[in-house]
C-alpha cells in the first residue's frame, strides 16, 4: 500500500504535456491535490493518505514530519486543515525540491517548510537549521519498511533508500518524533503490521494512551498495515481499535476507505 500502482477514482494519474517524462502527475483526495512524483523510485500511495487522516491536529497547530518525500502526507493534512503549519525533513534533495514544487502548485507554500537533511541530524541540538526539540504539537512519519539484508534491494536507488532501514533505525525515527513534540503532543506512524511489536517496544517508555488501528486489505484477511499513535507523557493504557477495511470483494474501495481517500475525511483514533 505504500507505493501507488494502478490509478483509482481516489488516487489517479493526471499526466499533462507539461509533466517531464521522468515524473508523473498524480491526483489525490479526488483531485484536490496534484502531486508530482518520480516515475521510478519511491512513490507515495494510500498509506500516506490514511496516515495524514489520523493526525488529530487543529487550527493553528504546528506539525513535524520525518521523511516528507514529495509531500503527499503533509499536503493531504493541509488540504484537510489549511490553518496548520507543517515542517518536514527530507534526506534526498530531489524529493525535497519536488516537495517545494508540489507545495507551490497546490498553493500550500505558506504553511509548509521543507528542510533538506538526515533525520539523524535532527536529533542534534547544535544545528541552527534544524527545528527546536519539543516545539511541535504533533509529529508523524511513514518510516522505511524493510530491514537491510532481509529483502532484495530495488534496482532503483531512490526506492531502495526509501524502503530499507537498519536494525536500530525504526527506534531512531520514533525517538526523533518523541523529541520533536511537546508534552502531551501526539506521534503517529504507519508501518507493516508485522513490525507492531518493535514499534510498541520502542514507544512503551516514551508514550502512553497508545492507539493501534489496523488496516485490512479485505474483510477476513490479516492486517497488512497498522497506524500507531501515542501521547508523549501520558500514562493511559493502550487501546487496540477496530481498524478499517480497504477493499470490497470486487476490489473497489469500501465506503469508509473512499471517504478518506476521495473526500479527505479524517480517520480519528482519539
Amino acid at each position: 500500500m505504500q507505493v501507488a500502482t494502478q490509478p483509482s477514482p481516489s488516487l489517479s494519474r493526471a499526466s499533462t504535456a507539461a509533466t517531464p517524462s521522468s515524473l508523473t502527475d498524480d491526483a489525490f483526495l479526488g483531485g484536490k491535490l496534484q502531486i508530482l512524483q518520480p516515475e521510478k523510485g519511491y512513490r507515495a500511495g494510500i498509506d500516506a493518505v490514511f496516515l495524514a487522516a489520523s493526525i488529530p491536529a487543529v487550527d493553528g497547530e504546528t506539525v513535524f514530519e520525518a521523511g516528507i518525500g514529495a509531500g503527499v502526507a503533509a499536503m493531504c493534512l493541509l488540504a484537510r486543515n489549511p490553518l496548520l503549519h507543517v515542517t518536514g525533513i527530507e534526506l534526498n534533495s530531489r524529493y525535497a525540491v519536488l516537495c517545494e514544487q508540489n507545495a507551490k502548485r497546490n498553493n500550500l507554500s505558506d504553511h509548509l517548510r521543507i528542510i533538506t537533511g538526515d533525520v539523524k541530524d535532527a536529533m542534534r541540538r547544535d544545528l541552527a537549521h534544524m527545528p527546536e526539540h519539543g516545539s511541535f504539537a504533533h509529529a508523524f512519519a511513514n518510516p522505511p519498511y524493510f530491514e537491510d539484508g532481509k529483502v532484495t534491494q530495488s534496482p532503483s536507488l531512490l526506492k531502495a533508500a526509501a524502503h530499507s532501514f537498519g536494525p536500530d533505525d525504526l527506534d531512531l525515527w520514533i525517538k526523533l518524533l518523541h523529541a520533536m513534540v511537546t508534552l502531551r503532543g501526539t506521534v503517529t506512524l504507519i508501518h507493516r503490521a508485522e513490525t507492531l511489536g518493535k514499534i510498541l517496544a520502542s514507544m512503551e517508555s516514551r508514550f502512553g494512551d497508545i492507539r493501534v488501528a489496523p488496516l485490512y486489505a479485505r474483510e477476513g484477511t490479516a492486517a497488512s498495515r497498522v497506524i500507531v499513535q501515542g501521547v508523549k507523557g501520558s500514562k493511559a493504557p493502550m487501546q487496540l481499535l477496530p481498524g478499517l477495511i480497504l477493499h470490497e470483494q470486487d476490489n473497489g474501495f469500501t465506503p469508509d476507505a473512499e471517504a478518506v481517500l476521495r473526500d479527505g475525511a479524517a480517520w480519528r483514533l482519539r
